[in-house]
């Protein structure tokens, strides 16, 4: 039986390449380039190509909307022009909202305050306008933060941070915060790429279990055989320091702080119920290989 024939875009980048690391030996896959035309003699396209939240701000506004909403838009169109029966595209749960009180799920009103997240639901609406052609499956993922093998966003820098023997200066906030595990992402998007029976639709993706900051900062010390200490410096002193950082453009800014102390909660229970199946990788055992990962890349 011949292999499906599955184009990705955003190949090079760090879903992409793990997605095709899981992927190889079981699909025919084909590296969809930027500028490139888009393959229409496909099965399947999965579309990961995106201009990522901006931390150093230096990307100006309408990187995010010729990437996220208008390259999405002319891959959505090929799709439906093509022979292909399945598209899927990340989206973001910043699409959604910036800041989760409980749990964010599908039903929340969109009201992105970012250019990102409001990139990400432009193109979102745009798939969401269109009538899909008999025949076709349409997924759009929005992801929580994802963590893995080659991962270099705000766990990665934590990591060096904790693994320097540096005490961990944030443990007044007591937070928590959905993450996603690569391997848990590849498994959802193989299950869609080959059952007919998961309906088309906007699913949030997550691990089961949200965890607080402090807990993570445990699991790397874990990781890498460190005993932790956590200091509570008052909040207030924090805030000062990360507004320096924003006047100073420093790595640690207001946004990077918001990141590692706020609440995200994401509730994934449409995706599990329409897949029927449980998560592969726990919360921990998905976080413990990433930190693995980053000991074996110093």
């Amino acid at each position: 039986m011949a292999k499906l024939k599955i184009c990705v875009s955003g190949s090079t980048g760090f879903v992409g390449k793990n997605l095709i690391d899981n992927f190889n030996d079981k699909y025919n896959i084909i590296s969809q380039h930027r500028n490139a035309d888009i393959n229409m003699d496909v099965n399947c396209y999965i579309h990961l190509a995106g201009k990522a939240h901006d931390l150093k701000q230096v990307s100006s506004i309408e990187d995010y909307y010729e990437v996220n909403t208008e390259l999405t838009k002319k891959t959505y169109d090929a799709f439906i022009s093509s022979k292909a029966q399945v598209f899927i595209t990340l989206s973001s749960v910043k699409a959604v909202a910036d800041h989760v009180d409980d749990k964010l799920t599908e039903d929340f009103f969109p009201n992105p305050h970012t250019h990102y997240g409001k990139s990400k639901l432009l193109a979102e609406k745009y798939i969401l306008s269109q009538e899909i052609p008999h025949g076709k499956r349409v997924y759009i993922l929005r992801p929580c933060m994802i963590h893995g093998p080659g991962n270099k966003g705000n766990l990665n820098l934590l990591f060096k941070f904790v693994s320097k023997g540096i005490p961990w200066p944030l443990g007044k906030y007591l937070n928590m915060r959905s993450y996603l595990s690569i391997d848990n992402l590849c498994f959802i998007i193989n299950e869609l790429i080959e059952r007919e029976d998961i309906p088309t639709g906007v699913y949030n993706v997550a691990d089961d279990i949200p965890l607080s900051t402090n807990e993570v900062i445990f699991q790397i010390a874990d990781s890498k055989g460190l005993k932790v200490k956590i200091y509570h410096i008052n909040k207030s002193l924090i805030s000062i320091m990360a507004l320096i950082g924003d006047y100073l453009k420093l790595p640690f800014n207001s946004e990077r702080l918001q990141k590692l102390t706020d609440s995200y909660v994401v509730c994934n229970n449409k995706i599990k119920n329409a897949i029927g199946k449980p998560l592969p990788v726990s919360s921990k055992e998905g976080l413990l290989k990433t930190f693995q990962s980053f000991s074996s890349n110093v």
